[in-house]
């Protein structure tokens, strides 16, 4: 599907968009905002979210802590979405296993899966009228593993279960909802603030330098970016063909099916 049958499906729809005032979400933010569609802009922190306002004209935003139980409904009262893409999650803490404690290795758990979950619920519950997209934004490392990442790797793959598990309660309940997880892989997104993290601990542990660190990842392969990242969003979220509950990978090579 190009880009001009996209700005005539999204163009005056409502797209949520949950942690976008950085990295990933910022570019889904701005990709949906370039299509035409009403889009609001979801994050706990004010002045990155003043920024992307200021960057992408008539984008409405909202500040709130996505994990509160009450974050969706608020979320849903201000804007009724025809399209939500949950991409809010925790940087991880990187270590060995050996030096995890407990709360460190299960910190995505509490932050990507816990907001994933609220959001999945509260569209079925609410419920959001049939038709409307839920996007669970995962990771390569759900696929891969990331041993320096804790329980980061685990929560990710969760992610892509839960895609799963609401499309099942959807179809249980005769809510038609349409819910997809996609999986950034290929290399880790270094130019996000949770890829020089991740990046630079993994080229520290292997005594090189963070650049050559990229290098090998790659493998000479081309390189995701988040705005890649982001037109996979709305390919997946524009096309009806794509079947409900499954679970994408994004590379610098195009989208491909996981589960």
């Amino acid at each position: 599907m190009n880009e001009g049958n996209w700005t005539a499906r999204f163009h005056d729809k409502n797209v949520v968009v949950i942690g976008a005032s950085r990295g990933v979400g910022r570019s889904i933010v701005g990709a949906f905002s370039a299509l035409g569609a009403r889009v609001l802009a979801v994050a706990r922190q004010a002045e990155p979210l003043k920024q992307l306002a200021a960057a992408f004209g008539g984008v409405q935003i909202l500040m709130l802590d996505a994990t509160s139980e009450g974050a969706p409904a608020k979320v849903f009262e201000t804007l009724a979405p025809d399209v939500v893409i949950v991409c809010a999650g925790a940087t991880p803490h990187m270590a060995p296993l050996v030096e995890q404690s407990w709360e460190q290795f299960s910190r995505n758990w509490n932050t990507d899966v816990k907001i994933a979950l609220l959001f999945s619920q509260a569209a079925l519950t609410t419920p959001l009228p049939a038709g409307t997209t839920i996007i669970l934004i995962s990771s390569g490392a759900a696929i891969n593993g990331s041993p320096l990442s804790g329980g980061y790797a685990g929560s990710k793959r969760t992610q892509m279960w839960l895609a799963s598990y609401a499309q099942q309660e959807s179809g249980r309940l005769s809510r038609g909802l349409r819910f997809l997880a996609l999986a950034p892989g290929g290399n880790i997104l270094a130019e996000t603030d949770l890829g020089k993290v991740a990046a630079s601990a993994y080229a520290a542990a292997q005594g090189v330098s963070l650049q050559d660190f990229i290098d090998i990842q790659r493998g000479g392969q081309p390189q995701l970016t988040v705005d890649q990242v982001a037109s996979a969003v709305v390919e997946l979220a524009s096309d009806p063909e794509v079947q409900p509950g499954k679970s994408f990978l994004v590379s610098g090579a195009g989208i491909t099916l996981v589960s």
